[in-house]
């Protein structure tokens, strides 16, 4: 086996490296910037109209010249979509959006997004997740994955 070690990375990366040069497990080195990234805001869904706030955040300690968000529902997406520029159609549930530049122990701009569903259920369970991080490494999930439960009743819910 062949370990190539790249001249100007971090002093624990080239460490790993060497571990693992001489037959170590693999080590728990993150090798690039390490940020933690969070989303809070409220969503809301009436007669199969869903509205949703997000404030994305970074925790730090590295900042992010971008990331992205992906937002999947429990029921179908309608066809036709306005989505806010920035923000994509991935698939028959899902949209992603771009975060923009998240300073260390910064917010985020706020992404509002409002998506028709397919049909008009009486609940929608919305997931939200990190895509991409822009390459840094985040080792926190437990605030950058949410899921949320919304009613048809027009209530905001918090996350």
């Amino acid at each position: 086996m062949r370990i190539h070690c790249v001249a100007g990375s971090a002093v624990g990366a080239l460490g790993a490296c060497a571990a693992l040069a001489m037959g170590a497990a693999s080590p728990a080195v993150a090798l690039g910037p390490e940020a933690d990234l969070a989303y809070h805001g409220t969503v809301s869904m009436d007669a199969g109209r869903v509205d949703l706030r997000l404030t994305p955040q970074n925790h730090g300690p590295s900042a992010v010249d971008d990331a992205t968000v992906r937002l999947r529902w429990s029921q179908p997406l309608a066809v036709r979509q306005q989505l806010p520029e920035g923000c994509a159609r991935s698939g028959v549930r899902t949209v992603v959006c771009r975060t923009g530049a998240l300073a260390a122990d910064g917010l985020g701009a706020e992404i509002r997004l409002r998506v028709r569903l397919r049909e008009v259920p009486s609940e929608v369970s919305l997931t939200i997740d990190t895509l991409w991080s822009g390459g840094a490494v985040d080792r926190n999930h437990a605030n950058d994955r949410q899921q949320v439960l919304a009613l048809d009743t027009g209530d905001s819910y918090v996350f």
